[in-house]
């Protein structure tokens, strides 16, 4: 297996204010519930081709899997499962932001249209819409061995997804605090350590109401499965009160890395692939997953309605699920591997900075840490309105 190229920096692609035009009002749309958007599961499925047509397209983020070394367009991964099943994988790089990435799609699937793709990956909480409005097919777990037996026990059954029917995750990660330990001085263990006055100026939080909001309750006592809109007030009245004293600096999309990594930042809201790679090239950088807990989220596959190679999906799915192909992505991308089965094969490897990717508690949590990790509920259609309307005037005082 090749160890994973240090100069390949993946973008982040958690965070990101929730825009207007054609993706807001389809998004507002779908919050409201509208009875004709959405479909039923006996609706959902069209003429499956993937007998007789030995292909499928599949929409990804960019930097998101395994490339060659020598040559970037290599995939080695969708060149073995094409190798293996005779089945060609057309593969895009076409979501670079969830909500416009629904605004693309969302018309067709409304309308009960074909999208053109066989197989998306979108975050968590956008699948979270795709499935209440009845937008992505349930998937046949007879024609997926290896997602039945790896699949991560703890992302096993989200609340928008119970028993992961229609949905499965591609990577995962976690949410946490990345601080720099040489210039700050001292350990940070706890959320309420980003509000010592010692880091006045200094912090960072996300914009994103999907992305900020459970890891700071959780540094309230939270429990992020089940939280109230009590609780999120409460996180808002603290936040708000932050900002006033400007001791947050600003809140970031996918620059807090920079920010970060430039010292212009001391501790931020950050992601646990991040942290791997900024790590690679500064080791004063350090990430905590707090006492109190961290956030552990997916941004997962789904097949959207009217897909037409649904079994060929399927089919690439599972290939994704078997140890040895979960371990050689894991290695290129360095995220929570969602195939704890992976583990092993790398740890066997013969280079050394991969077979160090099995201990690494940040691709692959140890019990102490998966026991401060939760999966968050996400926000319902319903309280969508009044809740991101409070965080964005937050973000935007």
């Amino acid at each position: 297996m090749p160890a994973p190229d240090p100069s390949r920096r993946r973008v982040t692609r958690r965070a990101a204010l929730r825009g207007l035009g054609a993706a807001g009002l389809l998004s507002a749309l779908a919050g409201c519930g509208v009875p004709s958007a959405y479909v039923p599961e006996d609706r959902r499925a069209g003429a499956d081709r993937s007998a007789r047509e030995r292909s499928l397209s599949f929409a990804n983020w960019p930097m998101y899997i395994d490339t060659d070394a020598e040559d970037g367009e290599r995939r080695p991964t969708l060149e073995a499962f094409t190798e293996r099943t005779g089945i060609g994988v057309r593969y895009t790089e076409e979501i670079n932001d969830n909500d416009e990435f629904f605004g693309k799609v969302g018309p067709a699937l409304m309308n009960r249209q074909e999208t053109g793709h066989d197989l998306v990956v979108v975050s968590d909480w956008m699948a979270a819409r795709f499935v209440r409005l009845g937008w992505a097919q349930a998937m046949d777990r007879a024609r997926q061995p290896n997602v039945a037996e790896h699949l991560d026990p703890q992302l096993r059954s989200p609340a928008f997804d119970a028993g992961r029917l229609h949905t499965v995750p591609w990577q995962s990660g976690i949410t946490g605090i990345a601080y720099n330990r040489r210039a700050l001085g001292r350990e940070i263990r706890s959320v309420r350590d980003l509000w010592h006055p010692d880091l006045a100026g200094r912090v960072t939080l996300f914009s994103g109401l999907d992305e900020s909001f459970a890891l700071l309750m959780q540094g309230n006592g939270v429990d992020v499965t089940r939280w109230t809109e009590a609780d999120f007030h409460r996180m808002c009245d603290q936040v708000e009160e932050l900002v006033r004293r400007r001791h947050i600096r600003r809140f970031t999309g996918n620059d807090y890395t920079s920010d970060l990594g430039k010292g212009d930042v001391l501790a931020c809201q950050a992601y646990s692939g991040d942290a791997v790679q900024l790590q690679a090239d500064n080791p004063d950088i350090a990430f905590v997953v707090p006492e109190e807990g961290g956030e552990l989220w997916a941004e997962s596959l789904l097949v959207p309605n009217l897909a037409r190679h649904k079994a060929n999906a399927e089919a690439l799915i599972d290939h994704y699920y078997a140890p040895e192909v979960a371990a050689e992505l894991a290695a290129a991308v360095a995220y929570v591997c969602p195939v704890p089965a992976a583990r092993e094969v790398l740890a066997a490897s013969p280079d050394r900075e991969t077979a160090e990717l099995a201990e690494n508690p940040l691709v692959f949590p140890d019990d102490a840490m998966r026991g401060r990790l939760a999966v968050a509920r996400d926000v319902t259609a319903a309280e969508r309105r009044t809740l991101a309307g409070r965080w964005n005037a937050l973000v935007g005082m």
